[in-house]
């Protein structure tokens, strides 16, 4: 038979231990609870910077359209250049035009010839489509002939 203070001191850390998983269960439970919220919370974070990099890069990049759209200093037309920007974009007389607003092929023609120059809007508009690559010049051509159709 055991003895009688071995019995009475398991006894006493058995009801401790008991004690102790009642105070510390709910500690736990919102601990965990807290660990959740926060890793939500760091999700959301990542999200809106992620959000707020592809606000910043659109927000630059209408700041450089403005600026291209509105110089500070008069502009100057070359109508050399006019045929070189055309045919770096691989684009014809009617489809630059068209990128331009709606203007004549015939106009263009005029331009790269030196029979006429263009108003100050539409050296604006020139001016715009300067910074323009091969394939972006396509897509705003294929979405100006959707939008017209």
């Amino acid at each position: 038979m055991p003895n009688i203070g071995t019995v009475l001191k398991e006894e006493i850390a058995r009801v401790c231990r008991k004690e102790i998983r009642q105070q510390v269960e709910p500690l736990r439970k919102v601990s965990a609870a807290y660990r959740r919220e926060i890793a939500a919370l760091k999700r959301k974070v990542a999200a809106l910077e992620r959000q707020a990099a592809v606000l910043e890069k659109q927000a630059a990049k209408t700041v450089r359209e403005t600026t291209a759209a509105e110089p500070d200093r008069p502009m100057r037309f070359v109508a050399k250049g006019l045929v070189s920007l055309r045919a770096r974009l691989g684009l014809s007389a009617g489809d630059f035009g068209l990128l331009m607003g709606g203007i004549s092929d015939q106009s263009i023609y005029n331009w790269e010839k030196g029979k006429s120059t263009p108003q100050k809007k539409q050296l604006v508009a020139l001016a715009s489509l300067r910074g323009l690559g091969k394939r972006e010049a396509a897509a705003r051509l294929e979405t100006l002939r959707a939008e017209s159709e």
